[in-house]
C-alpha cells in the first residue's frame, strides 16, 4: 500500500512491518499504539523503524492512518498506573 508520512511516499506491506517489528521489545510510554501480533508498540516506534525517519519528523496520526490501512488495530497506550496514597504494605524507611 502507498502512503505518504513526513512528505515522503513509502510502499508498506503488513507482512514486512510484522518482520520489522519481530523482535523489537515494545518501549514504554502513553499515547497512540498499535498491535502487531501480541505486541503493543507507540506508533512512533513504528514509524521510526518502518521509515527509517527521525520520530520528529512524523505525526502519531500519520502513522495511526498508513497502519490502520494496513489492518493492524491502532488505539492508545494506557497512563502509567500511579497511586495517590502510600501502600501500608511498604515498610517506612
Amino acid at each position: 500500500m502507498r502512503c505518504v508520512i513526513a512528505r515522503f511516499p513509502f510502499d508498506l506491506v503488513k507482512s514486512e512491518v510484522e518482520q520489522t517489528m519481530k523482535g523489537v521489545k515494545p518501549e514504554e510510554g502513553t499515547g497512540a499504539a498499535v498491535t502487531i501480533g501480541r505486541k503493543v508498540y507507540p506508533v512512533k516506534q513504528v514509524g521510526e523503524l518502518i521509515t527509517r525517519q527521525d520520530r520528529r519528523d512524523f505525526t502519531a496520526d500519520e502513522v495511526t492512518r498508513a497502519l490502520t490501512r494496513l489492518g493492524f488495530t491502532c488505539g492508545t497506550l494506557p497512563l502509567p498506573e500511579t497511586s495517590a496514597a502510600p501502600d501500608p504494605a511498604d515498610p517506612i524507611l
